[in-house]
């Protein structure tokens, strides 16, 4: 057994003597270890001044690092309890909605003025026409001798105007309604003195007298 010690390359792995410094195999370099102890810091020995500011510095770390931790705890309760909080108040702002209140009280609505009433039109005329001619208080016509007159209302505008025609004498005179404003006269026997005929409208009336004559 050899009383020098063999190193391994680090490189190819071959053992050889402590003595060289490279490998004969590849030819590396052999790294010598340092035997060097290192020297400690003045922050490491006690007693000394570095060591005291080391040892305060890392006292406050501390401090201040459980104040933090202390703090987010006490964050993360309260963003707890408040969401908590927030869903017991909503739930209960659900469950417990108040129903209306029923009253029989029905409001009054006014209605609107009724307008007066418009007066109908007044009738202050009638003319009995023969075509375009206008029979004034008396006519005279033939036993068996037809006519056919209308009646005009005054005011023209008036609408919807119906007028009534009458015979004082229907064994001498007979009248038929043929529309609302005309009729068909027929003389059938002759009288002395005539006969009156009237013809209304509304509570407007107009006569006249028809003289039936014998036929010729």
């Amino acid at each position: 057994m050899s009383m020098i010690p063999e190193v391994k390359c680090r490189r190819c792995g071959e053992t050889f003597s402590s003595m060289r410094s490279r490998c004969p195999n590849c030819g590396t370099r052999r790294v010598t270890q340092s035997s060097r102890t290192p020297s400690t810091t003045p922050g490491t020995v006690r007693g000394t001044a570095s060591y005291e500011r080391a040892e305060t510095n890392t006292k406050w770390q501390l401090i201040f690092g459980l104040i933090l931790v202390v703090a987010v705890i006490l964050a993360v309760i309260v963003m707890v309890t408040t969401s908590l909080e927030g869903m017991d108040s909503a739930q209960q702002s659900n469950t417990q909605i108040t129903p209306p209140v029923a009253t029989a009280y029905v409001p009054e609505i006014e209605s609107a003025p009724t307008p007066p009433p418009t007066p109908p039109p007044q009738v202050e005329g009638i003319r009995v026409m023969f075509y375009i001619t206008e029979l004034q208080n008396e006519f005279t016509m033939r036993v068996g001798e037809v006519l056919d007159l209308t009646a005009q209302v005054m005011p023209l505008t008036l609408e919807g105007a119906k007028v009534t025609w009458t015979s004082a004498n229907e064994d001498c005179l007979v009248i038929e309604s043929t529309g609302d404003l005309s009729a068909t006269f027929t003389c059938v026997g002759d009288i002395a003195g005539g006969v009156k005929m009237t013809v209304s409208c509304g509570s407007y009336e107009k006569s006249l007298t028809v003289y039936c004559r014998p036929a010729d």
